[in-house]
């Protein structure tokens, strides 16, 4: 029932209007917050390989820190806002999404995305799995300033 859910929603997630380095900077987000190293990883690779960004706009993603990107400095933020707050979200900080170009719609698909990331991260950091090789590189251990 789990793997339904979490391929159901990542196919809605898919369709979303936000591109998918939104989509990625929201499940990196999610991951870094949660502490699920297998997820982190997992969407790095995928930022990297299918999203085309680079290390200095992923890096600060895994870190809990900006990056060049302003529009994905305001998702990541958001996502932050979203799970920090469980979706009570300050008007200010849905103020400062919006000024970053998004709509409300947006703001629902980052919930949307904080639902399927919650969803695997604690599966993960209950299952504790190993880490695939391929994954290896992309490995990340918790930081202080990621988990905020």
């Amino acid at each position: 029932m789990a793997l339904d859910a979490y391929q159901t929603l990542g196919a809605i997630n898919a369709r979303a209007s936000l591109t998918l380095a939104e989509r990625e900077a929201v499940q990196i987000t999610a991951a870094t917050v949660h502490g699920c190293g297998f997820c982190v990883a997992g969407h790095t690779a995928l930022a990297y390989k299918q999203a085309g960004l680079l290390e200095d706009v992923v890096a600060p993603l895994r870190e809990g820190a900006h990056g060049p990107d302003a529009g994905l400095n305001a998702v990541a933020d958001f996502t932050r806002a979203v799970i920090r707050s469980r979706g009570a979200v300050e008007g200010d900080e849905l103020a400062a999404f919006r000024a970053a170009g998004f709509t409300d719609a947006a703001a629902l698909e980052v919930v949307l995305g904080v639902s399927l990331a919650t969803l695997c991260n604690f599966a993960n950091n209950l299952g504790q799995p190993a880490l695939n090789p391929q994954l290896e590189p992309f490995a990340w251990h918790k930081s202080a300033q990621a988990a905020e």
